[in-house]
Protein backbone atom coordinates (compact mmCIF):
# COMPACT_ATOMS: atom_id res chain seq x y z
CA UNK A 1 0.00 0.00 0.00
CA UNK A 2 0.99 3.83 -0.86
CA UNK A 3 0.82 6.58 1.85
CA UNK A 4 1.58 10.16 0.56
CA UNK A 5 2.89 11.82 3.65
CA UNK A 6 3.83 14.33 1.19
CA UNK A 7 0.47 15.45 1.09
CA UNK A 8 0.31 19.27 2.64
CA UNK A 9 -3.31 19.37 4.42
CA UNK A 10 -4.50 23.31 5.92
CA UNK A 11 -5.47 22.89 9.54
CA UNK A 12 -6.19 26.43 9.80
CA UNK A 13 -9.65 27.46 11.21
CA UNK A 14 -10.02 23.55 12.55
CA UNK A 15 -9.83 24.52 16.08
CA UNK A 16 -6.08 23.06 15.81
CA UNK A 17 -3.79 23.84 18.56
CA UNK A 18 -0.63 23.94 16.67
CA UNK A 19 -2.30 26.47 13.88
CA UNK A 20 -4.81 28.65 15.48
CA UNK A 21 -2.93 29.49 18.54
CA UNK A 22 0.20 31.04 16.75
CA UNK A 23 -0.66 34.54 17.61
CA UNK A 24 -1.63 34.20 20.81
CA UNK A 25 1.60 31.98 21.69
CA UNK A 26 4.46 33.14 19.46
CA UNK A 27 2.74 37.14 18.33
CA UNK A 28 2.38 36.11 14.90
CA UNK A 29 0.29 33.67 12.41
CA UNK A 30 3.86 33.91 9.88
CA UNK A 31 5.37 31.23 11.39
CA UNK A 32 5.29 27.61 10.70
CA UNK A 33 4.29 25.86 14.29
CA UNK A 34 6.21 23.03 14.94
CA UNK A 35 5.67 22.63 18.33
CA UNK A 36 3.36 20.87 20.06
CA UNK A 37 3.12 16.83 19.66
CA UNK A 38 0.85 16.03 16.86
CA UNK A 39 1.70 15.83 12.98
CA UNK A 40 0.62 17.20 10.23
CA UNK A 41 -0.14 14.14 8.70
CA UNK A 42 -3.67 12.76 7.76
CA UNK A 43 -4.58 9.51 10.16
CA UNK A 44 -5.13 6.11 8.70
CA UNK A 45 -7.58 6.16 6.14
CA UNK A 46 -8.87 2.94 8.68
CA UNK A 47 -9.34 5.27 11.52
CA UNK A 48 -11.34 7.93 9.21
CA UNK A 49 -13.21 5.38 8.19
CA UNK A 50 -14.42 3.52 11.05
CA UNK A 51 -15.20 7.30 12.24
CA UNK A 52 -17.56 8.58 9.42
CA UNK A 53 -19.32 4.84 9.53
CA UNK A 54 -20.07 5.32 13.06
CA UNK A 55 -20.92 9.62 12.19
CA UNK A 56 -23.42 8.45 9.87
CA UNK A 57 -26.07 7.33 13.03
CA UNK A 58 -27.22 10.54 14.06
CA UNK A 59 -26.77 9.12 17.79
CA UNK A 60 -24.31 9.62 19.76
CA UNK A 61 -25.53 8.05 23.29
CA UNK A 62 -23.52 6.75 25.65
CA UNK A 63 -21.25 3.75 24.39
CA UNK A 64 -20.06 0.14 25.48
CA UNK A 65 -16.34 -0.89 24.38
CA UNK A 66 -16.20 -1.98 20.93
CA UNK A 67 -16.33 -6.49 20.98
CA UNK A 68 -12.56 -6.40 19.07
CA UNK A 69 -10.98 -3.08 20.83
CA UNK A 70 -9.36 -5.12 23.55
CA UNK A 71 -8.40 -8.11 21.51
CA UNK A 72 -7.02 -5.65 18.82
CA UNK A 73 -4.79 -3.71 21.64
CA UNK A 74 -3.78 -7.11 22.59
CA UNK A 75 -2.98 -8.39 19.71
CA UNK A 76 -1.19 -5.53 18.79
CA UNK A 77 1.03 -5.25 21.62
CA UNK A 78 1.89 -9.26 21.41
CA UNK A 79 3.32 -8.83 18.23
CA UNK A 80 5.22 -5.98 18.70
CA UNK A 81 6.63 -6.32 21.90
CA UNK A 82 6.07 -9.56 23.06
CA UNK A 83 3.82 -8.72 25.45
CA UNK A 84 0.44 -10.32 27.15
CA UNK A 85 -1.59 -8.15 29.55
CA UNK A 86 -5.02 -9.58 30.20
CA UNK A 87 -7.81 -7.96 29.59
CA UNK A 88 -8.96 -7.49 33.33
CA UNK A 89 -5.52 -5.58 33.83
CA UNK A 90 -6.56 -2.94 31.18
CA UNK A 91 -8.17 0.17 31.96
CA UNK A 92 -9.04 3.06 29.77
CA UNK A 93 -8.52 6.96 30.46
CA UNK A 94 -9.35 9.71 28.24
CA UNK A 95 -5.58 10.28 27.84
CA UNK A 96 -2.31 9.67 29.58
CA UNK A 97 -2.13 12.24 31.78
CA UNK A 98 -5.44 11.65 33.90
CA UNK A 99 -3.45 8.26 34.43
CA UNK A 100 -0.64 9.63 35.64
CA UNK A 101 -2.91 11.95 38.24
CA UNK A 102 -4.62 8.95 39.22
CA UNK A 103 -1.76 6.71 39.82
CA UNK A 104 -0.14 9.65 41.95
CA UNK A 105 -3.37 9.85 44.13
CA UNK A 106 -3.95 6.16 44.29
CA UNK A 107 -0.41 4.85 44.77
CA UNK A 108 1.28 7.78 47.59
CA UNK A 109 0.23 10.08 49.56
CA UNK A 110 0.35 13.60 50.57
CA UNK A 111 4.44 14.41 50.84
CA UNK A 112 5.86 11.23 49.31
CA UNK A 113 8.48 11.80 47.55
CA UNK A 114 8.41 11.04 43.15
CA UNK A 115 11.35 10.55 41.06
CA UNK A 116 11.08 12.85 37.72
CA UNK A 117 14.03 12.47 35.30
CA UNK A 118 14.36 15.62 33.36
CA UNK A 119 14.34 17.27 30.61
CA UNK A 120 10.68 15.84 30.17
CA UNK A 121 7.22 16.08 29.01
CA UNK A 122 6.10 18.82 31.64
CA UNK A 123 2.88 16.83 32.96
CA UNK A 124 5.09 14.19 35.01
CA UNK A 125 6.39 17.29 36.98
CA UNK A 126 2.87 18.54 36.87
CA UNK A 127 1.04 15.26 38.16
CA UNK A 128 3.73 15.58 41.40
CA UNK A 129 3.51 19.01 42.57
CA UNK A 130 -0.12 19.84 41.83
CA UNK A 131 -0.79 16.51 44.22
CA UNK A 132 1.42 17.72 47.15
CA UNK A 133 4.15 15.25 46.58
CA UNK A 134 7.22 15.98 47.23
CA UNK A 135 9.23 16.37 43.65
CA UNK A 136 12.76 14.82 43.38
CA UNK A 137 14.27 15.42 40.69
CA UNK A 138 17.17 12.81 39.13
CA UNK A 139 18.55 14.64 35.65
CA UNK A 140 19.70 12.80 32.71
CA UNK A 141 22.99 12.94 32.09
CA UNK A 142 24.71 14.10 28.53
CA UNK A 143 27.50 11.81 27.31
CA UNK A 144 29.36 11.72 24.08
CA UNK A 145 28.82 7.94 22.37
CA UNK A 146 30.37 6.62 19.64
CA UNK A 147 27.76 5.23 17.58
CA UNK A 148 29.77 2.87 15.61
CA UNK A 149 30.56 0.81 19.08
CA UNK A 150 26.76 0.23 18.75
CA UNK A 151 26.29 -3.55 18.90
CA UNK A 152 22.00 -3.74 20.59
CA UNK A 153 20.51 -0.51 19.19
CA UNK A 154 19.82 -1.39 15.70
CA UNK A 155 22.36 0.22 14.31
CA UNK A 156 20.99 -0.33 10.63
CA UNK A 157 18.97 2.53 12.06
CA UNK A 158 21.31 5.26 12.74
CA UNK A 159 22.53 7.04 10.36
CA UNK A 160 24.09 9.71 12.18
CA UNK A 161 27.46 11.10 12.67
CA UNK A 162 29.65 8.59 14.99
CA UNK A 163 30.24 10.90 17.52
CA UNK A 164 26.88 12.47 18.91
CA UNK A 165 25.57 13.90 22.20
CA UNK A 166 23.76 11.33 24.08
CA UNK A 167 21.40 11.18 27.04
CA UNK A 168 21.76 8.72 29.76
CA UNK A 169 20.19 7.93 33.16
CA UNK A 170 22.32 9.44 36.42
CA UNK A 171 22.80 6.05 38.32
CA UNK A 172 24.26 7.52 41.36
CA UNK A 173 21.70 10.26 41.38
CA UNK A 174 19.20 7.53 41.00
CA UNK A 175 20.25 5.81 43.92
CA UNK A 176 20.42 8.90 46.31
CA UNK A 177 17.12 9.97 44.80
CA UNK A 178 15.41 6.61 45.65
CA UNK A 179 15.75 6.36 49.25
CA UNK A 180 13.28 9.22 50.08
CA UNK A 181 11.07 8.77 47.05
CA UNK A 182 8.10 6.19 47.19
CA UNK A 183 7.31 6.41 42.94
CA UNK A 184 9.48 7.14 40.03
CA UNK A 185 7.44 8.77 36.54
CA UNK A 186 9.47 7.21 33.74
CA UNK A 187 8.99 8.09 30.34
CA UNK A 188 10.05 5.78 27.12
CA UNK A 189 10.60 6.59 25.00
CA UNK A 190 11.90 9.81 25.95
CA UNK A 191 10.35 13.28 25.45
CA UNK A 192 11.75 14.99 24.44
CA UNK A 193 15.37 13.75 23.89
CA UNK A 194 14.73 10.60 21.82
CA UNK A 195 16.37 7.62 23.67
CA UNK A 196 14.98 4.46 23.53
CA UNK A 197 15.96 2.79 26.47
CA UNK A 198 17.86 -0.51 25.86
CA UNK A 199 17.16 -3.47 27.73
CA UNK A 200 19.80 -3.37 30.06
CA UNK A 201 19.41 -0.39 31.25
CA UNK A 202 15.35 -0.96 31.99
CA UNK A 203 16.46 -3.98 33.77
CA UNK A 204 18.97 -1.94 35.65
CA UNK A 205 16.27 0.60 36.64
CA UNK A 206 13.90 -2.20 37.83
CA UNK A 207 16.91 -3.43 39.91
CA UNK A 208 16.47 -0.11 41.56
CA UNK A 209 13.26 0.21 42.10
CA UNK A 210 13.14 -3.46 43.36
CA UNK A 211 15.80 -2.26 46.32
CA UNK A 212 14.01 0.80 47.02
CA UNK A 213 10.31 -0.68 46.92
CA UNK A 214 9.56 1.79 44.62
CA UNK A 215 6.07 2.03 42.13
CA UNK A 216 7.41 2.79 38.40
CA UNK A 217 4.52 4.64 36.15
CA UNK A 218 6.13 3.99 32.64
CA UNK A 219 4.68 6.46 30.36
CA UNK A 220 4.87 4.74 27.04
CA UNK A 221 2.74 6.83 25.05
CA UNK A 222 5.66 7.11 22.34
CA UNK A 223 6.56 3.16 21.84
CA UNK A 224 5.50 2.70 18.67
CA UNK A 225 6.98 5.16 17.00
CA UNK A 226 11.02 4.41 17.71
CA UNK A 227 13.75 3.88 14.95
CA UNK A 228 15.07 0.60 16.89
CA UNK A 229 13.55 -2.26 18.97
CA UNK A 230 11.50 -0.51 22.09
CA UNK A 231 11.27 -3.19 25.53
CA UNK A 232 8.43 -2.59 27.39
CA UNK A 233 9.21 -2.35 30.82
CA UNK A 234 6.32 -4.32 32.07
CA UNK A 235 7.91 -7.25 29.89
CA UNK A 236 10.81 -7.71 32.92
CA UNK A 237 11.21 -10.59 34.87
CA UNK A 238 9.51 -8.76 38.45
CA UNK A 239 8.24 -6.14 36.86
CA UNK A 240 4.51 -6.94 37.65
CA UNK A 241 4.38 -6.14 41.02
CA UNK A 242 5.63 -2.36 40.67
CA UNK A 243 5.19 -0.98 36.86
CA UNK A 244 2.39 0.04 35.68
CA UNK A 245 2.70 1.08 31.55
CA UNK A 246 0.26 3.80 29.93
CA UNK A 247 -0.42 4.06 26.25
CA UNK A 248 -2.27 5.22 24.00
CA UNK A 249 -2.94 5.31 20.29
CA UNK A 250 -2.93 9.13 20.06
CA UNK A 251 0.70 9.67 19.03
CA UNK A 252 0.82 6.78 16.61
CA UNK A 253 -1.85 7.39 14.86
CA UNK A 254 -2.14 10.85 15.11
CA UNK A 255 -5.35 10.97 17.36
CA UNK A 256 -4.62 12.63 20.25
CA UNK A 257 -7.92 15.23 19.74
CA UNK A 258 -10.29 12.06 20.06
CA UNK A 259 -9.10 11.24 23.66
CA UNK A 260 -8.42 7.48 24.35
CA UNK A 261 -5.34 6.05 26.57
CA UNK A 262 -4.96 2.89 28.55
CA UNK A 263 -3.17 1.15 31.43
CA UNK A 264 -2.13 -2.16 32.32
CA UNK A 265 -2.18 -2.43 36.42
CA UNK A 266 -0.94 -6.29 36.93
CA UNK A 267 -1.44 -6.11 40.57
CA UNK A 268 -4.82 -6.50 41.75
CA UNK A 269 -4.74 -4.05 44.59
CA UNK A 270 -2.50 -1.08 42.36
CA UNK A 271 -4.90 -1.73 40.02
CA UNK A 272 -7.97 -1.75 42.38
CA UNK A 273 -6.71 1.60 43.78
CA UNK A 274 -6.69 3.54 40.44
CA UNK A 275 -10.07 2.35 39.75
CA UNK A 276 -11.15 3.89 42.68
CA UNK A 277 -9.18 7.53 41.79
CA UNK A 278 -11.28 7.38 38.25
CA UNK A 279 -14.61 6.35 40.21
CA UNK A 280 -13.74 9.47 42.78
CA UNK A 281 -12.80 12.07 39.25
CA UNK A 282 -15.62 10.58 37.33
CA UNK A 283 -13.02 9.12 34.70
CA UNK A 284 -15.04 7.35 32.10
CA UNK A 285 -14.36 6.77 28.78
CA UNK A 286 -17.77 5.91 26.21
CA UNK A 287 -16.96 8.36 23.04
CA UNK A 288 -18.00 6.26 20.47
CA UNK A 289 -15.81 8.18 17.82
CA UNK A 290 -12.18 7.63 19.54
CA UNK A 291 -13.47 3.44 20.82
CA UNK A 292 -13.88 3.10 16.80
CA UNK A 293 -11.13 4.71 16.12
CA UNK A 294 -9.15 2.61 18.71
CA UNK A 295 -10.15 -0.29 17.87
CA UNK A 296 -9.70 0.00 13.28
CA UNK A 297 -6.14 1.19 14.55
CA UNK A 298 -4.75 -1.37 16.49
CA UNK A 299 -6.44 -3.57 13.61
CA UNK A 300 -5.37 -2.43 10.66
CA UNK A 301 -2.75 0.44 11.19
CA UNK A 302 0.17 -1.66 10.99
CA UNK A 303 1.21 -0.87 7.37
CA UNK A 304 0.50 2.73 7.73
CA UNK A 305 2.69 2.75 10.82
CA UNK A 306 5.70 1.22 8.82
CA UNK A 307 5.20 3.85 6.47
CA UNK A 308 4.87 6.37 8.49
CA UNK A 309 8.25 5.37 10.55
CA UNK A 310 10.12 5.51 7.53
CA UNK A 311 9.38 8.55 5.92
CA UNK A 312 9.87 10.10 9.80
CA UNK A 313 13.30 8.73 10.06
CA UNK A 314 14.50 9.82 6.33
CA UNK A 315 13.26 13.29 7.41
CA UNK A 316 15.06 13.34 10.51
CA UNK A 317 18.56 12.20 8.89
CA UNK A 318 18.39 14.73 6.41
CA UNK A 319 18.13 17.50 8.87
CA UNK A 320 20.32 15.90 11.40
CA UNK A 321 22.92 15.39 8.38
CA UNK A 322 21.84 19.32 7.51
CA UNK A 323 22.69 21.27 10.56
CA UNK A 324 25.60 19.13 11.39
CA UNK A 325 26.97 21.36 7.86
CA UNK A 326 26.42 24.34 10.09
CA UNK A 327 28.18 23.93 13.15
CA UNK A 328 27.13 27.58 14.32
CA UNK A 329 24.03 26.80 13.59
CA UNK A 330 21.62 24.46 15.99
CA UNK A 331 22.78 20.63 16.26
CA UNK A 332 20.26 18.17 16.72
CA UNK A 333 20.64 15.27 18.46
CA UNK A 334 20.11 12.39 16.77
CA UNK A 335 16.78 10.49 17.71
CA UNK A 336 16.48 6.61 18.51
CA UNK A 337 12.58 7.29 18.57
CA UNK A 338 9.27 9.79 18.42
CA UNK A 339 9.11 12.02 15.87
CA UNK A 340 10.33 15.08 17.66
CA UNK A 341 14.41 16.44 17.47
CA UNK A 342 16.05 18.18 20.32
CA UNK A 343 17.96 21.22 19.71
CA UNK A 344 21.41 21.49 21.02
CA UNK A 345 21.67 25.61 21.03
CA UNK A 346 23.76 26.22 23.95
CA UNK A 347 26.97 26.97 21.42
CA UNK A 348 24.72 30.10 19.92
CA UNK A 349 25.02 32.65 23.03
CA UNK A 350 21.47 32.97 23.32
CA UNK A 351 19.69 32.94 26.75
CA UNK A 352 16.01 31.14 26.28
CA UNK A 353 14.31 34.43 25.76
CA UNK A 354 16.24 35.45 22.86
CA UNK A 355 16.07 31.83 21.74
CA UNK A 356 12.56 31.86 21.47
CA UNK A 357 12.43 35.35 19.83
CA UNK A 358 15.18 34.55 17.31
CA UNK A 359 13.64 31.30 15.89
CA UNK A 360 10.20 33.58 15.67
CA UNK A 361 11.34 36.70 14.21
CA UNK A 362 14.53 35.84 12.45
CA UNK A 363 13.37 32.06 11.25
CA UNK A 364 9.80 32.39 11.55
CA UNK A 365 9.38 28.96 13.16
CA UNK A 366 7.36 28.37 16.40
CA UNK A 367 9.42 25.48 18.30
CA UNK A 368 9.09 24.35 21.84
CA UNK A 369 11.17 25.70 24.27
CA UNK A 370 13.72 23.37 26.44
CA UNK A 371 13.42 25.06 29.23
CA UNK A 372 9.73 23.82 29.08
CA UNK A 373 11.09 20.55 29.63
CA UNK A 374 12.23 21.92 33.11
CA UNK A 375 15.54 23.40 33.83
CA UNK A 376 17.69 21.01 32.63
CA UNK A 377 16.49 21.96 28.98
CA UNK A 378 17.91 25.20 29.66
CA UNK A 379 19.96 26.28 26.22
CA UNK A 380 17.70 23.54 24.03
CA UNK A 381 14.53 23.67 21.56
CA UNK A 382 12.32 20.89 20.55
CA UNK A 383 11.13 20.39 17.02
CA UNK A 384 8.32 18.14 15.34
CA UNK A 385 9.52 16.64 12.34
CA UNK A 386 6.13 14.86 11.79
CA UNK A 387 5.39 17.44 8.64
CA UNK A 388 5.58 17.24 5.05
CA UNK A 389 9.12 16.75 4.09
CA UNK A 390 9.09 20.10 2.10
CA UNK A 391 7.85 21.94 4.65
CA UNK A 392 10.15 20.73 7.01
CA UNK A 393 13.00 21.16 4.65
CA UNK A 394 12.33 24.84 4.10
CA UNK A 395 11.72 25.82 7.65
CA UNK A 396 15.30 24.07 8.72
CA UNK A 397 16.67 25.97 5.57
CA UNK A 398 15.46 29.19 7.49
CA UNK A 399 16.77 27.70 10.31
CA UNK A 400 20.43 27.62 9.21
CA UNK A 401 20.21 31.05 7.15
CA UNK A 402 18.97 32.87 10.82
CA UNK A 403 22.02 31.49 12.36
CA UNK A 404 24.86 31.87 9.10
CA UNK A 405 24.07 35.00 7.93
CA UNK A 406 24.30 38.53 9.17
CA UNK A 407 21.63 40.09 10.91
Amino acid sequence: MSFNFDEELDRSGTGSEKYDARKRLFGSDDITPLWVADMDFAAPACVSEAIQKRAMHPIYGYSMVPEHLFSNLQRWVAERYDWHPNQDEILLSPGVVPVLYAAVNALTKTGDGIIVMPPVYPPLFKAVSDNQRELILNPLLITHRDQSQSVDKGAEYLNAPAQTLHYEIDWDGLELCAKKAKMLLFCSPHNPVGRVWTRSELARLLDVAERHDLIIISDEIHADLTFVPHTVLATLPGAEKRVITAMAPSKTFNMPGLGLAWLVAPEIAQREAIKAQYAKLAIHVNNPLSMVATEAAYGHGHDWLAALLNYVKITHDEVVARLAEHPQAPQGIAAEGTYLLWLDCRHTGLDDQALQRHFVEKAKLGLSAGVFFGEAGRGFMRVNLAAPRRIVSEAIERLIESFTQPS
